[in-house]
């Protein structure tokens, strides 16, 4: 498959479902519509369907357990300190990354979680996750380098959706600073291999990008050079001392679930939402066990 060079040069994607090349990918004004790079979405991988994104109502129930299980603590009398003296602090710090169109206070279920556990939890500073994906990651590096020169140790990420695939390329560019990754239900394998809506998503954006509206992703980023590095980025092997992590649904109604399960990781099935897996006590758990089981060294 060629790059894609001067966007209406040598562009390959798929367009409602069937390939189109050269210029004639590219309307005049706009962006195709449901353009996904077919780099993007190897042979073996598929979108889900329309109807699979119903599958995503089970959010509710997950948010019910969530807080259900936070009673559950509170009327127990179950109380652990962000710094008691009962939770070990030599832990590695974490930074959690959201997924698209997602902020940083999605994941603050898995950040009080990973807090009650002793760890000190950081944000990644992205208000919205619907920037370039090379910026998105320069972005953590700047981030990762400053959490790890404060605590002197290494950093653990943990990356919901796209968040992991962006995660999965920092361990990869920067295994001085990370120690382990957590990817939450991230298509390392297959990125464009999601529903539908999301592709709209992607469209809106490229367009508004288009218009004149900064900070957001460009054609490049979904279907060009930007996307190819990213996506090459993310496949290249870990070194041996990088922890990895891939906890993935079988519900999933965004993604498909088979585009989680990194062979280089070790997978870890739950049973949830795509949306839900930041919240529901199950996959919050396997995160908790994943971040916690093995300790860093300090830098």
């Amino acid at each position: 498959m060629r790059p894609v060079n001067n966007m209406a040069r040598n562009v390959d994607i798929r367009v409602a479902g069937r390939d189109v090349r050269g210029p004639e990918a590219l309307p005049s004004t706009l962006v195709a519509t449901f353009a996904v790079a077919d780099f993007l979405l190897p042979e073996g991988f598929t979108a889900p369907d329309r109807a699979a994104v119903l599958r995503e109502a089970s959010v509710v129930t997950e948010a019910g357990r969530l807080a259900w299980s936070r009673l559950g603590r509170h009327v127990g009398g179950e109380h652990t300190p962000y710094a008691g003296a009962a939770v070990s602090r030599d832990v590695d710090p974490v930074v959690l990354v959201p997924g698209f169109m997602a902020g940083d206070a999605t994941l603050s279920a898995l950040a009080r979680a990973l807090r009650q556990r002793g760890h000190r939890t950081y944000r990644s500073h992205i208000r919205a996750n619907v920037g370039c994906t090379l910026r998105a990651v320069a972005q953590l590096e700047a981030r990762l380098e400053s959490v790890a020169a404060r605590r002197g140790r290494r950093v653990r990420i943990v990356g919901h959706s796209l968040g992991g695939l962006l995660a999965r390329g920092l361990a990869v560019r920067r295994p001085d600073l990370v120690s382990g990754i957590v990817t939450l239900g991230s298509p390392l394998l297959a990125p464009g291999a999601h529903h539908p809506s999301l592709t709209r998503s992607l469209d809106a954006l490229v367009r508004l990008s288009r218009a004149g509206v900064p900070g957001l992703m460009a054609l490049e980023c979904v279907a060009g050079d930007c996307a190819r590095t990213s996506f090459a980025e993310s496949r290249r092997p870990l070194p041996e001392d990088v922890e990895f992590t891939a906890v993935y649904s079988r519900r999933d109604g965004i993604v498909d679930w088979r585009a989680c399960v990194d062979p280089l990781a070790t997978p870890v099935e739950v049973r949830s939402s795509h949306l839900g897996l930041v919240i529901d006590p199950v996959a919050i758990r396997a995160v908790t066990r994943a971040v916690g089981s093995v300790r860093g060294e300090r830098l």
